[in-house]
């Protein structure tokens, strides 16, 4: 059995660090898994911002709040899931991501969890488990699913290369050339046939 194994930010919604960034006007935390490979280290340096800015956790949701998926995104992936399982399995945190998916429709999603004090204050974070979307998408695999995946960032490629076949989608020259075996998408109408192609 197929299934299809999606990024969320920058696939299918704006980047969420991206644009608070630029709504707060504080540049540094546009960083993200296109800039740094290593999460921790990048949350590690998002949480570090906040602490010294004073910001919390009700700044970040109002942006969301805020957020569309990107043009063309929801009508994709409602056709995606009519022709096979669909996860999204992102590194974003729930706290983040649940208005979101009311937007896309409520698709399936594997993410973290932000640790947040009373005051609001977002202290840390919990990851599900190591590596967690080549790890996601190896135990899916050992339940006897042959995956597909697409996404656009360095925490994607695990998953993208694990599969039957994976996709690249609005990455970046840089990972693009990094890898020029993978198939690379910027339209989501040539994104749905190479997966159509892959579950065959």
């Amino acid at each position: 059995m197929n299934l299809v194994c999606l990024d969320l930010e920058g696939v299918l919604v704006p980047e969420i660090w991206i644009a608070f960034a630029r709504e707060t006007g504080i540049p540094e935390l546009e960083r993200t898994t296109r800039d740094e490979p290593d999460y921790g280290k990048l949350m590690d340096y998002r949480l570090g911002i906040l602490r010294e800015r004073g910001l919390g956790l009700a700044q970040i949701q109002d942006t969301i709040a805020r957020i569309d998926p990107l043009p063309g995104a929801r009508e994709f992936l409602d056709e995606l899931r009519a022709k096979a399982q669909v996860i999204i399995i992102s590194d974003t945190f729930t706290q983040f991501a649940m208005p979101l998916m009311e937007k896309l429709g409520w698709p399936t999603l594997f993410c973290n969890e932000l640790e947040v004090a009373p005051d609001g204050e977002v202290v840390g974070f919990k990851m599900r488990c190591e590596q967690s979307k080549l790890t996601t998408v190896r135990a899916l695999q050992s339940c006897g699913f042959d995956t597909v995946a697409a996404g656009d960032s360095f925490n994607d490629l695990g998953m993208i290369r694990a599969g039957k076949a994976g996709f690249l989608f609005r990455s970046t020259d840089s990972i693009k050339a990094d890898n020029p075996d993978l198939p690379a998408f910027d339209e989501y109408g040539d994104l749905l046939a190479a997966i159509e192609e892959a579950l065959g």
